[in-house]
């Protein structure tokens, strides 16, 4: 399983805006707070006025590690928005939201895309009763997402349980917390997702 492995406190000190890659941690015990500078020894000297190139990268870069993806996995998605009817911009946010790993971290089951992505790898998920263990996994409208029967004995299921009751789910997921299971009601529309992206500059990207 390919993954970013280095410290993501510092993604989001090279963005200049909360990732949220540590989940509730991010709220609470935030660097960029403390170091709102660019990492690395010229973190601190002033940055250049950015080309139009740099900002769409800085973009792409922005929805590539919120979301936890490589850049190969990322531009294979970007290919298949590319080819569906309707704005590609749309539809690879769409994709991006409809994989394994993040309708988990969405559904509340984990507190980031990176540990929902762990939890998927070792298979403690199932979508329509088949264990599936890929994050990247692109899930449905009425796929239903549930936790494995083995896991759910889990002292972490049993706490994210007694948790679940405080979080709410987006309006385009439905969640049981009993049956720790949620299903996809149907795919999300841009208005539904409140991002703060600009996903057409990730399209003039690609298309430069």
């Amino acid at each position: 399983m390919a993954r970013y492995t280095g410290p993501v406190c510092k993604l989001c000190r090279r963005e200049g805006v909360k990732l949220f890659l540590k989940g509730d941690k991010c709220i609470t015990n935030c660097t960029l707070e403390r170091r709102n500078t660019r990492p690395g020894q010229h973190g601190t000297s002033r940055a250049r006025k950015e080309s139009g190139y740099a900002k769409q990268l800085r973009e792409k870069q922005r929805v590539r590690r919120t979301y936890g993806v490589l850049e190969r996995q990322f531009v294979k998605h970007f290919g298949a928005a590319a080819n569906r009817p309707g704005k590609t911009s749309e539809n690879l946010l769409q994709i991006l939201e409809m994989r394994l790993d993040n309708l988990v971290y969405r559904l509340g089951l984990a507190d980031s895309r990176a540990q929902a992505r762990q939890l998927v790898n070792h298979g403690h998920f199932a979508v329509n009763g088949r264990k599936t263990d890929i994050p990247s996994f692109i899930a449905k409208p009425n796929d239903v997402i549930t936790v494995r029967e083995r896991s759910k004995g889990l002292e972490y299921f049993k706490a994210r349980s007694l948790m679940l009751a405080q979080k709410g789910v987006p309006s385009w997921l439905s969640l049981s917390i009993n049956d720790l299971s949620g299903r996809v009601i149907t795919i999300p529309s841009r208005a539904d997702l409140e991002l703060p992206f600009d996903e057409q500059m990730v399209v003039e990207y690609y298309q430069r």
